[in-house]
């Protein structure tokens, strides 16, 4: 007999999407604690087609990980605006001192100060329920937030990331790996 989810009480709650944490190893050495939104990965295939006759016949393209959005409220302590300062600085970025700077980043240093970005969702306990790694992720845009006099509420900075592609480990069912760049298919681990 099938295990009907609204009637029976289930042994654990369906995935929130308001329980989540988020690593991003150039700004805090532990989870971000004001993480206030995360975007999950996102692939999108493209396509071939070949027309014959009056046919058209379609294969799947390349795979491309869309980038991901992590919104931050910006705290005094740490210092987030600080911290995402030096990250682009540490990734490369040369902030000009006359017009006689030309300096550029590059992919490995851009890549370098991050690591491996991590996004995991978590259930009532703390225990991870899937855990999204954004391998070889930099930050391709950065925002400070808005200043507005008729608000109250909390500034905050969302970082943009680009990665080459995501690795989801799932937890929900015991422990799955999907690697990238292409999803193989669960693997126990």
């Amino acid at each position: 007999m099938a295990n009907n989810f609204w009637t029976n009480v289930p042994a654990q709650d369906p995935k929130r999407g308001f329980r989540f944490r988020v690593l991003i190893p150039g700004i805090d050495s532990n989870f971000l604690w004001y993480a206030k939104t995360a975007t999950k990965p996102q692939i999108t295939f493209g396509e071939a087609s070949h027309s014959y006759l009056n046919h058209t016949y379609y294969w799947p393209g390349r795979a491309e990980w869309n980038e991901v959005d992590v919104t931050l409220v910006d705290p005094v302590e740490p210092n987030l605006a600080g911290n995402m300062s030096a990250l682009i600085v540490a990734a490369g970025y040369e902030i000009p001192k006359d017009s006689n700077a030309f300096s550029t980043m590059s992919k490995a240093r851009a890549s370098q100060p991050l690591g491996v970005v991590t996004i995991e969702q978590i259930d009532e306990n703390g225990n991870v329920l899937e855990k999204w790694n954004l391998n070889n992720a930099w930050v391709k845009e950065l925002t400070w937030g808005e200043l507005d006099y008729s608000s109250d509420d909390l500034t905050e900075c969302t970082i943009k990331f680009r990665y080459d592609w995501a690795s989801l480990t799932s937890l929900a069912d015991g422990p799955q790996n999907i690697t990238g760049p292409f999803f193989a298919g669960p693997t126990t681990s």
